[in-house]
């Protein structure tokens, strides 16, 4: 099938923060966008290009934008649920049966499954990727420059010890090779009403 006159807007290289990225490509009329190769969180030496992968594709997420990508994840056939708040992969790599495991994640997915926001003096998250509701409030200046510091990733050096040790400990920041990963994506508003969320 070809597509359409007017309804692809060609490739782009994203040369600034993804959330800023992921607005201009909405504002563009982007509904789908096509990731040019996978994202290995099991290679070290790609760390820095898989952080800024999966950040813009929570970006992505977090504006209902489809994705087209794929992860490779390695053989643990659950490390997929530690991603399971993005747009589901059309495959996910390194697992026995990828297109299996990418099915899965599909079935459990739902738009702000892992997401924060930004209040007066704190930061809240919300996070269902393990099945029940965890709710965070951060309101420490520590935290605050560490999560500012972390949202389009970050080299494993900048965030001090016992901050990075808290947020990894939650499973909100994941360790690729010498960087770090936010993984909650931020929000706006909630969907619906915090109760209910």
């Amino acid at each position: 099938m070809s597509a359409l006159p007017g309804m692809s807007l060609g490739s782009y290289e994203i040369d600034m923060p993804g959330g800023e990225a992921a607005r201009r490509l909405f504002a563009a009329g982007a509904r789908h966008v096509t990731l040019p190769r996978p994202v290995d969180v099991t290679d070290p030496a790609d760390a820095a290009w898989s952080v800024r992968a999966l950040s813009l594709v929570g970006d992505l997420s977090s504006l209902a934008i489809a994705v087209d990508w794929q992860l490779h994840t390695g053989r643990d056939p659950e490390a997929w649920r530690h991603y399971g708040h993005l747009h589901p992969p059309t495959a996910v790599l390194g697992t026995a049966d990828p297109v299996a495991t990418a099915l899965a994640w599909r079935g459990a997915y739902y738009i702000c499954k892992c997401v924060f926001r930004y209040g007066p003096g704190f930061v809240q998250v919300r996070d269902r990727r393990y099945g029940e509701l965890r709710r965070f409030t951060i309101d420490e200046p520590e935290y605050h420059q560490a999560i500012d510091a972390l949202v389009d990733g970050a080299r494993a050096d900048a965030i001090p010890g016992p901050v990075l040790d808290d947020l990894m400990g939650e499973s909100l920041v994941l360790r690729l090779g010498d960087h770090l990963w936010w993984a909650p994506y931020r929000v706006r508003r909630w969907s619906e009403a915090p109760l209910v969320i």
